[in-house]
């Protein structure tokens, strides 16, 4: 699944949860917070990893046409040894040499040029992806703190009876004793 699917899940989470009665926090299930941290612990780490795949591609390429360059530059040098009886031939081969290595350089340029420019966008796309994970994750932890202080200067002014777990499964919401 894609962090942007995830983060998307994770505010909707916040935006349906239900409301605390006479308070402006909400309820929201732990279990449905984790496994959607989890699920984001696990997509990004995925993520990271293709990104270092598509750097290790590029580093392969660059290699790959560094050795083509290096052969067709022995092979230009092999032809003109052979061809050098001559001074004309030795001249014409040296030329026919630049040219093939230049050929291979402007070939090399464009190579990586182009390897870069994808690896640039991928990590691009990433880091916007983390970005908005961040901002997800920091408007979910403001809507918690925000709503838990809103509650905090209401105890502050009212006596505080004794209080007790209303059912077995809500530790979250209290009620008083009698």
């Amino acid at each position: 699944m894609d962090v942007l699917e995830l983060i998307d899940k994770l505010d909707d989470l916040v935006h349906n949860a239900r409301a605390v009665p006479l308070t402006e926090q909400v309820r929201i299930d732990r279990e449905s917070i984790y496994g959607l941290l989890d699920q984001m612990r696990s997509t990004i780490p995925e993520e990271v990893k293709q990104a270092r795949w598509i750097v290790k591609e590029r580093q392969e390429m660059l290699a790959e046409a560094k050795r083509e360059a290096e052969r067709l530059v022995a092979e230009a040098r092999d032809k003109a040894a052979q061809e050098a009886s001559e001074q004309e031939i030795v001249k014409k081969a040296e030329r026919e040499a630049g040219q093939i290595l230049e050929e291979a350089r402007q070939r090399e340029r464009e190579v990586r040029l182009g390897a870069e420019d994808y690896a640039d966008e991928v990590l691009g796309t990433l880091e916007n992806n983390l970005a908005k994970f961040i901002e997800a994750v920091q408007r979910g932890r403001e809507r918690l703190q925000g709503k838990s202080e809103v509650i905090r200067p209401l105890e502050d002014q009212q006596p505080q009876p004794d209080l007790e777990p209303s059912g077995p499964d809500d530790d979250s919401v209290a009620e008083p004793v009698p």
